[in-house]
């Protein structure tokens, strides 16, 4: 007799109440997981793949309804059970690791607590070897010097290191099956490989069911053993990675494969001109001052990089590297320690605020995080315009005007400059932000992590904007960013940091065909997505 599965999912339909009526977020959706399989659910923001998630854990907000269907966990019907049964599940059967570790774990609270927390919900009591345990579980999840890592506060920790304390806490009660939710998006690659690596390793280990819910669909193909594609809550496609990477059936599907960085191929390099480079940093080192340490901090050695015209020059490297320090220097946000900045042809570095000011508007910066970037009092209109308001550069009808250029140049509709930064998507956010770096026509464009926070398909729609926009505009790029399948589609030129030195630098094309340091090598094995590199067979 076949062994039963330990999730099976059947013509689950889930609908939300928006503004008086219903919207469905899952409908007629079926599948199942085996004991011990890893399976991916891909798709795009709004695909349902949330919904799903929360419907499992029995965590569905009131305004959720699960319509129809069965949703059966260990023999357990999740969609009929009640709130004491399902409080039984989590933790012990089904257990969560969220996507953002900063806002799980609790601030004020140590690390070893919060473990302990979970230790003692699963076993219904404290008891003697707890501290132990504690420190075991963080041994388990590849945590060095784990007494220590107990007393730690959460701000005290790398992102890589709050996530293996989330998965510490997701094996705290032992549990059947781990719902995986976007784990390590926000994570350096080579960091995201290791969370993963050690994430199936103990699931490998144990037994136990592993979802990962995610939109990175190279992630996906490298780590499960089936995926099922989502779109608008509907199952679009269900198959292995191989069937997925080599014979997709839906034109979605394809649209995702398309779309995603991994995949997409190197762009031609545009070769330096004669002229004086945009942007030049010569022999920076910036150090810190770190308070109860004898000696500064050293966060960038000896810098040496230069940015010519229509060129994207790529940053590259794990968090602490000093790619941003690197562009707080190039932006005068930071004087450097020793070494100097040229601005087109001008030296910088030695500048007053008041002298760099009119330089100022020849090099702009693109942040990480849109939403945080935009002011969420100030309409889109307020946004764009601030620029050239701050410079004295226009009012009354010349503003309005450059406004509505400027929210055509990145294919936004002109209605949209009267909404707020809620009323937009991620995607909708950040070309709002590219347009207000557009508005003072600068010569150099700082991307800091430009696309990290949005779906795959929407950064490639951002992806062809920013290469749109040079080609017209004839900027030069420098592009920060720990994803290097988005750096081998955009640059020209590469520069790797590690530990604030250059390990590596030189044409894309090069450093990505034949890497010289070892640590460019890991960064590159680390890309998401290297499955497809391997020649198919037959399906």
């Amino acid at each position: 007799m076949s062994q039963q599965p330990l999730v099976k999912v059947r013509n689950l339909t889930i609908s939300y109440a928006v503004a008086g009526q219903r919207t469905q977020a899952v409908s007629q959706l079926s599948f199942s997981l085996a004991k011990g399989e890893t399976l991916a659910i891909v798709g795009e923001s709004g695909s349902g793949k949330s919904t799903l998630a929360n419907a499992l854990l029995g965590l569905l907000p009131i305004s959720a309804q699960i319509d129809q269907g069965q949703l059966w966990v260990d023999g357990v019907d999740v969609a009929q059970a009640d709130e004491r049964t399902r409080r039984r599940l989590r933790g012990r059967t089904i257990a969560l690791v969220p996507q953002d570790p900063m806002v799980s774990l609790n601030p004020t609270l140590r690390i070893g607590q919060q473990i302990g927390e979970a230790l003692v919900l699963a076993r219904g009591r404290r008891y003697p070897g707890l501290a132990t345990d504690i420190q075991a579980l963080l041994a388990q999840v590849g945590l060095d010097q784990p007494a220590q890592r107990a007393r730690q506060y959460p701000h005290e920790l790398s992102g890589g290191m709050r996530q293996r304390v989330l998965i510490a806490i997701a094996l705290a009660g032992e549990p059947k099956l781990i719902v995986a939710d976007e784990p390590t998006s926000a994570l350096d690659v080579t960091v995201q490989r290791r969370i993963l690596d050690h994430l199936q390793h103990l699931t490998a280990e144990r037994g136990i069911s592993l979802l990962i819910i995610t939109h990175d669909l190279g992630m996906a193909c490298d780590r499960a053993d089936r995926l099922l594609v989502m779109k608008h809550g509907k199952l679009i496609e269900h198959a292995s990675p191989r069937q997925i990477l080599w014979g997709a059936q839906q034109p979605y599907t394809r649209e995702l494969l398309a779309a995603a960085p991994a995949f997409v191929s190197r762009r031609s390099a545009v070769l330096p001109t004669d002229k004086p480079p945009l942007l030049r940093l010569h022999n920076i080192c910036k150090r810190f001052v770190l308070p109860g340490q004898p000696s500064p901090f050293t966060a960038l050695h000896d810098l040496n990089l230069t940015v010519h015209a229509g060129q994207t020059l790529a940053i590259v490297g794990e968090s602490g590297s000093g790619k941003s320090t690197a562009l707080r220097i190039a932006l005068g946000l930071e004087t450097p320690s020793q070494g100097h900045v040229e601005l087109a042809g001008q030296p910088v570095s030695a500048l007053s605020w008041q002298q760099l000011r009119p330089l100022r508007r020849r090099i702009q910066l693109v942040q990480q995080n849109p939403f945080a970037a935009l002011d969420p009092r100030f309409t889109v209109y307020d946004s764009i315009v601030e620029p050239l308001v701050s410079f004295g550069l226009g009012k009354g009808e010349a503003l309005e005007r450059r406004a509505r250029e400027l929210i055509a140049k990145v294919h936004l509709p002109v209605h949209f400059l009267d909404r707020l930064p809620h009323e937009l998507s991620g995607g909708q956010r950040q070309r709002v932000a590219i347009a207000r770096a557009l508005a003072l026509e600068p010569d150099l464009l700082l991307l800091d992590e430009p696309v990290s926070a949005l779906d795959v398909s929407v950064q490639a729609q951002i992806l062809a904007l920013l290469s749109e926009l040079q080609r017209d505009l004839g900027m030069a790029y420098v592009l920060v960013s720990h994803d290097l399948a988005v750096v081998a589609s955009m640059a020209d030129h590469v520069l790797v940091l590690q530990h604030g030195q250059v390990v590596e630098q030189g044409p894309a094309a090069e450093v990505f065909g034949r890497p010289a340091s070892a640590y460019t090598r890991a960064l590159i094995q680390a890309i998401p997505g290297h499955s497809r590199s391997v020649l198919p067979v037959a399906i």
